[in-house]
């Protein structure tokens, strides 16, 4: 019997990477191609459709090289990537508007306008504190209304690639439930767009994609596109899963109350559950439609912490950050005692997005003449895991069933960092189970595949199967006690540093 063989696509930010998986998770091939960007004025970031999607065939001939004629049994091709931004399409998957994400700010005006008249409605309706693409269609038609009059379909850019790859009809263009929260135009309990929400927004529903399920085959690899690429045609092409989600889902989050914290570029929690139950209150957490109706992933990102944690090694550690860099800097800091001898850091230098505040930036309070760069260094990491706490805090009002989180799964690049593991234990007094998981969305985008045609039938079982036994860090009781009035200190300074930012009239 020929093996079979499934492809996962990630559509980054700087890159495209591409992945071929067997059935028990072995990875057989990656692939990764840069992706321009135009940041060529303050507040822009815009990524053209025609250069992501030529890195997408890139990525693919990479792919096809490397495994010679095994790619004559790949059964599947499925997408991850960018979850928030949008972008236009014309009526024949032309691009009109070039791919704009969260990190082009120029809409920031219209997103405050929109969070201020309808921000409880869209946490509550939408599950999203901050949405993205309702502010963005709005700057469009408000400020270039000619290319809003040239678009067809606005859509994710997972939707746009699929679209480009199987040539399908613009009226089919379609968006996995996973992606629908960041729009801010869903009702995420129902998995559809909100009549109200688009209505009051002047959106129109018929210019947006279908949503389907995280395993919907959304075409097939169209002749052209096989040519360019060097795999064979009709291969399925399936909507997939937003990275963070598909993280859940390749780290094995797939039953209630399991937990993951991704230590990546933009830092993130996520937690499995059975309702959805919104803290109206704090607001948070965000909520993301999961695979099965009901569930819901509560799901909270730190804007930039990763890159806050670089520029910090690449500002104040003896230049551009290496492996050797960052093994010193961490060799200094397991040397520094809990609370980082009386300093505290608030890290969150692009603001906040949950709850949203675009005027929040970064703050030391306590420094003395004592302190070196290692101890500012753990206050950032401190300060991190002080959200992460409490975040899990909130959600533990909103579900009192859950006495306690127990286990963490970690993942992403810094789940390579031995002292933030031990931090991250000791502040939140749960265990860390570091995942050998940096390309964990990758192996969940693939085993969505192969749930789409029905090679794999249980998702659950196939993670299992991987046989990846994570490394567990468990949290020190003492330092925990420490730990939980420097959560509150830190809480207070938070408080004090948002007043004082709002106070000064900042802008993201």
């Amino acid at each position: 019997m020929k093996e079979i063989y499934l492809l996962a696509i990630d559509l980054g930010t700087s890159f495209i990477k591409a992945a071929v998986y067997d059935l028990s998770g072995n990875r057989l091939a990656v692939r990764q191609v840069p992706v321009q960007s135009d940041t060529s004025q303050t507040g822009v970031f815009i990524q053209s459709g025609d250069d992501i999607y030529n890195s997408v065939l890139a990525a693919l001939r990479g792919i096809s090289r490397r495994i010679g004629g095994k790619k004559n049994q790949i059964a599947a091709i499925c997408f991850t990537g960018q979850m928030a931004g949008f972008m236009g399409a014309g009526p024949h998957w032309e691009d009109v508007t070039s791919w704009s994400c969260s990190l082009d700010m120029r809409y920031a005006p219209y997103a405050d306008r929109q969070i201020k008249m309808f921000g409880n409605d869209f946490l509550e309706i939408a599950g999203t504190n901050a949405p993205v693409m309702a502010p963005k269609i709005s700057w469009l038609m408000e400020e270039f209304p000619e290319q809003a009059a040239k678009t067809a379909k606005y859509m994710l850019i997972s939707s746009y690639i699929a679209g480009r790859l199987g040539e399908s009809d613009i009226e089919e263009a379609a968006v996995s439930s996973s992606y629908a929260t960041w729009t801010g135009l869903a009702d995420i309990r129902k998995k559809i767009w909100s009549e109200d929400l688009c209505s009051r927004l002047g959106i129109p529903v018929e210019k947006l994609p279908k949503i389907v399920d995280y395993h919907a085959v959304v075409g097939k690899l169209s002749q052209n596109a096989a040519k360019a690429v060097s795999l064979p045609s009709g291969i399925p092409l399936v909507a997939g899963a937003g990275d963070k989600i598909a993280g859940c889902i390749g780290g094995g989050i797939l039953s209630a109350g399991d937990t993951t914290f991704e230590a990546s570029s933009y830092a993130a929690v996520s937690v499995l559950t059975d309702s959805y139950r919104p803290n109206m209150e704090r607001m948070d957490y965000d909520a993301i439609p999961a695979m099965v109706d009901g569930y819901f992933y509560l799901h909270r990102y730190f804007p930039g912490s990763g890159i806050t944690l670089q520029w910090f090694i690449d500002t104040f550690c003896g230049g551009k950050s290496s492996g050797k860099t960052f093994r010193e800097i961490e060799a200094l800091t397991e040397k520094v005692p809990v609370g980082s001898e009386n300093l505290l850091a608030v890290g969150m230098l692009g603001g906040s997005a949950m709850p949203f505040d675009g005027t929040l930036r970064g703050a030391w309070v306590g420094h003395t003449w004592s302190h070196r760069k290692e101890h500012f260094y753990r206050a950032l990491l401190e300060g991190f895991a002080y959200e992460l706490s409490l975040t899990l805090d909130s959600i533990k009002t909103m579900y009192p069933e859950w006495n306690r989180f127990t286990d963490i799964i970690m993942t992403g690049g810094g789940a390579e960092s031995g002292i933030w593991s031990r931090i991250l234990a000791d502040v939140t007094g749960c265990s860390i189970l570091k995942n050998d998981g940096n390309d964990a969305a990758l192996w969940g985008s693939a085993l969505l595949g192969g749930k789409a045609v029905g090679i794999i039938s249980d998702i659950s079982a196939a993670v299992r199967s991987a046989g990846n036994v994570p490394e567990k860090i468990t949290p020190d009781p003492a330092n925990t006690d420490a730990y939980q009035n420097l959560t509150k200190q830190y809480q207070k300074l938070l408080d004090i540093v948002r007043t004082f930012c709002e106070s000064r009239g900042q802008v993201p």
